[in-house]
């Protein structure tokens, strides 16, 4: 079933018990940080709905009050076999909420626990318009549309009919960047990455499930706009920093930030999303593109890395092996 048939019938249900009021995003990882854009999005485009992002554990163990019959509940699990996430979706239909399961296999464990599933493109030849973060995102746009109405809904509908061929350019174009970026960086033991706005949870699913999980790099990821609140004093020509700086209304956080590290630091990798083409998207809507690009140039950096440091991303001495 399409997102946009989801919501309505969704709406159409709760008609009678006073609508959509909260929205709650639940996963854990990769699949959180997925999720940070339809945050981002709702919570600077939606008047009346609110919305929150939990890591699936802590909604379950420190649920909203305002959880039930007016909520809708979207979870994400990639093989659908997640504990913590497959748990957050029986927490919230036991308070009377709607429950999205975003999985990528759908004969798994959660489909059980959601009233509605929707897959997803994944693989070497996925099509990032229909890819996880892009449905994520197209249950808040639909949600908003269809309650409060999205000024800029074709807007984004046209975005996303562009993302494919952007990526597609975007890591060609970085290719050659970044073999030369694995060699300067095989032998480090920590990198940083940096990021603002809608694309920040690209940064953060950098650092914490590439660099850390794959790769045994220490890493974390800072917000350009808190970089001046503590962390700019790490800043010195031996630190490596990756830095995206996004199109759209937080540019400026990640402008200044990058000035400081040209002044300050010598090994710095900037992935500008102007530069990869995503300024041909309407200004209205581009903050909520940074992620799908970013996360999708990663790879090209990441496969690199892996293989001059011998390290397959396929690596783990703990995750699926040990209990937990």
């Amino acid at each position: 079933m399409q997102v946009k048939d989801v919501i309505a019938r969704i709406i159409e249900k709760k008609k009678d018990v006073g609508g959509i009021k909260e929205v709650y995003y639940a996963a854990c990882g990769g699949s959180y940080a997925a999720f940070y854009p339809t945050k981002a999005f709702l919570e600077k485009e939606a008047k009346e709905v609110k919305v929150s992002l939990y890591s699936s554990n802590e909604f379950v163990h420190n649920t909203p009050v305002s959880l039930g019959e007016n909520s809708v509940v979207i979870v994400a699990s990639h093989k659908g076999n997640t504990p913590e996430t497959i748990k957050a979706a029986t927490v919230a239909k036991g308070k009377g909420a709607t429950v999205i399961a975003l999985t990528w296999i759908n004969d798994s464990p959660i489909v059980s626990e959601a009233d509605y599933v929707i897959d997803y493109s994944f693989g070497p030849s996925k099509e990032i318009s229909k890819e996880k973060t892009m449905n994520a995102l197209l249950t808040a746009v639909e949600i908003l549309n269809q309650t409060e109405g999205y000024e800029y809904y074709s807007q984004f509908m046209e975005g996303r009919s562009m993302i494919d061929s952007i990526v597609s350019n975007a890591q060609k174009h970085v290719e050659k960047r970044a073999k030369q970026f694995a060699i300067n960086h095989k032998d480090d033991n920590v990198i940083y990455t940096m990021a603002s706005g809608a694309g920040w949870g690209a940064a953060y699913l950098q650092s914490i499930c590439i660099f850390m999980e794959m790769q045994w790099i220490n890493s974390s990821t800072i917000h350009t706009g808190e970089f001046f609140h503590g962390p700019f004093e790490i800043t010195d020509a031996n630190i490596p920093f990756i830095i995206q700086v996004s199109e759209g209304s937080t540019r400026s956080l990640d402008e200044r930030a990058l000035a400081f590290l040209n002044k300050y630091g010598k090994r710095i990798e900037v992935l500008d999303a102007k530069e990869l083409g995503l300024s041909t998207i309407d200004s209205k809507v581009i903050d909520y593109f940074n992620h799908l690009l970013f996360n999708n140039v990663y790879p090209v950096y990441n496969e690199a890395l892996a293989e001059i440091r011998d390290h397959p991303l396929s690596t783990r001495r703990y995750m699926w092996k040990v209990e937990y």
